[in-house]
């Protein structure tokens, strides 16, 4: 793919730099909110599991500086531009990142040998016997469900260090097996509802959770992304909560 088929945008309010595919899955606001959500600190360990063109981890390493990042992704070709953009922001925020082309389901020896004080994922948002497929493939391979997203949860715990955090973003719908599979292998849960506006139903939720936690399961107040209870106009309406986390790289309010 040449650089006439890509875009170089600027996100998180210019602190990070993304090259990505003008067609195909291109990433939104999603992994910034993930990355957002973790309470990662200087010095820790992450591993974002499907890194896409790497967005997420990069927006991570942005606020915190100081973090080993790690992401594995399938595809070859994100695989590569998540290495361009490692290259890209490496001057900028200091991050230390990794990309690893592979399945999460085989994973190398030297990962399934690692634990990591932070696991990470955006798993594709549709089962695809109760969807359709996408035409586009590099589309079709972020947003269409070919490995289960109890998988996705074993391989999390799996590689996340005892008292370490697993944190992942998924749509509303599926929250019930996404709570079922966190409850098996984690604790001290921890819900946060993506609301599109006041008054509308959250389409997304980010769930956290300990390894070896003990403590009951939280459900923190909802994040509110727009103003207002339409889109009034061409421009951005991000509440000011949401363009903080957006545009100032600032993280998601926990709960209490």
């Amino acid at each position: 793919m040449s650089d006439a088929d890509l875009t170089c945008d600027s996100i998180l309010g210019g602190r990070v730099t993304l090259w990505q595919p003008r067609q195909g899955y291109r990433a939104g606001v999603d992994p910034v909110l993930l990355a957002s959500a973790v309470p990662a600190r200087a010095g820790q360990s992450v591993l974002d599991l499907g890194c896409g063109a790497g967005a997420a981890a990069l927006c991570l390493g942005a606020r915190v500086p100081g973090l080993r990042l790690t992401g594995v992704e399938r595809q070859p070709l994100y695989a590569d531009l998540a290495r361009r953009n490692a290259d890209a922001n490496a001057g900028g925020n200091g991050a230390d990142f990794q990309v690893v082309q592979g399945d999460l389901t085989e994973l190398p020896a030297d990962l399934r040998q690692s634990q990591f004080d932070h696991v990470i994922a955006n798993p594709p948002y549709f089962r695809r016997d109760a969807s359709v497929r996408a035409e586009n493939a590099a589309r079709e391979g972020a947003h269409g469900e070919d490995t289960a997203l109890t998988e996705w949860v074993d391989v999390a715990a799996r590689r996340c260090a005892p008292r370490g955090y697993v944190t992942f973003i998924q749509r509303a719908e599926r929250l019930p097996e996404l709570l079922a599979a966190f409850q098996a292998r984690l604790g001290s849960l921890e819900l946060i509802p993506l609301i599109p506006r006041l008054g509308r139903e959250s389409q997304l939720v980010i769930l956290r959770g300990r390894k070896e936690g003990r403590a009951p399961f939280r459900l923190c107040p909802g994040l509110v992304v727009h103003s207002g209870a339409q889109h009034q106009s061409d421009g951005e309406d991000y509440t000011p909560d949401a363009r903080a986390i957006l545009f100032d790289a600032q993280p998601m309010r926990a709960c209490g």
